[in-house]
């Protein structure tokens, strides 16, 4: 069995919200001579192939890479929480609807994590709760910051507290990569920017005490934890020696945090791995692969396989973790 968490999707038909709303650059689907063209705006985003939101297509490649389940989520570019509170909050409605017809038609496939307005946090736990309650998804995908500000700001413990009372399990994945304007060049927004800025969203929450304040709640960070599993060493080293800086709003040792998060498996690399299962442990990765984009891994769990674990470490790797954070053990 194969669960992934880590996949997107988005419809294949969509308002076009900058004609509706009047400002923006939302994005909205063209189909054109047989392509797909993500319109930002007016201006082409991205061409995709037909498995970015033809549930059909997708199922017959998750049986040719043996995918029992794919976790849904939208892809981060739709998150809009630069737009308009209102708007951002039709969106998201408009975006998890689909996840959730998509997941209905396909229960035993597929399971949706929904997308909410996190611009304004009234309106992303009103979201929230519809998800879990209404939609039935167990879990949401949140972007890395929100419009530049940290996940540890203080505005967002409503939502922390919201989720976890929800028994809501977040997968925070990045965006919006720092610096990226002064890179564009050869994708090092992908490459650099994507590995910091996950990073970044680890160190906020850990520094700004969310893990302390919410022991309870599941989060999961895309892109095998990003920078933040190789540079944890740096980490508390900073926090040893300039505790004046670093430990001004949460005085414990980041490293003991590691354990109380998840992460996904995307590494591309067998030393990696085995670096991220020894410094995380093994209770705490899941199989994930950015399917269906190029970074992502196009053989889902085939790392994994090559490594020669034990039965019992494959089996959590590749779906018993992502039970245990998703609070899967009762539905699949």
């Amino acid at each position: 069995m194969k669960i992934d968490i880590h996949t997107h999707i988005m419809p294949d038909k969509m308002p076009n919200w900058v004609q509706k709303f009047g400002y923006g650059e939302f994005i909205h689907l063209e189909h054109r001579n047989c392509k797909a063209c993500m319109m930002k705006g007016d201006k082409l985003f991205r061409e995709v192939d037909d498995n970015c939101f033809d549930a059909a297509a997708r199922l017959k490649e998750m049986d040719g890479t043996e995918v029992t389940i794919q976790v849904l989520s939208t892809i981060p570019v739709l998150f809009n929480y630069w737009a308009k509170p209102k708007d951002g909050y039709e969106t998201a409605r408009f975006l998890n609807d689909h996840i959730a017809d998509t997941v209905t038609k396909n229960p035993d496939r597929f399971i949706g994590i929904g997308t909410v307005p996190m611009q304004d946090v009234d309106l992303a736990i009103k979201e929230m709760e519809r998800c879990v309650t209404e939609l039935k998804m167990p879990g949401l995908e949140i972007g890395s910051n929100i419009n530049g500000i940290n996940l540890n700001d203080e505005s967002f413990f409503a939502f922390y507290e919201a989720a976890e009372k929800l028994h809501c399990s977040l997968f925070v994945h990045p965006w919006e990569m720092m610096g990226q304007d002064q890179m564009e060049k050869y994708w090092l927004p992908w490459l650099v920017g994507m590995p910091g800025e996950t990073s970044r969203a680890i160190c906020s929450m850990i520094f700004g005490g969310v893990f302390e304040k919410f022991p309870n709640l599941k989060v999961a960070f895309a892109h095998g934890g990003g920078s933040f599993p190789i540079t944890i060493g740096r980490i508390e080293h900073g926090f040893n020696v300039r505790p004046d800086l670093v430990a001004i709003d949460n005085p414990i040792n980041p490293r003991d945090y590691i354990g109380k998060f998840w992460i996904d498996s995307l590494v591309h690399d067998p030393m990696a791995m085995k670096f991220i299962i020894g410094l995380m442990g093994e209770d705490k990765i899941c199989l994930g692969s950015d399917y269906p984009f190029p970074l992502g891994e196009q053989h889902p769990g085939k790392l994994i396989a090559d490594m020669n674990f034990t039965k019992e470490l494959t089996e959590k790797l590749l779906y018993k973790n992502a039970h245990n954070w998703l609070n899967l053990e009762t539905t699949h």
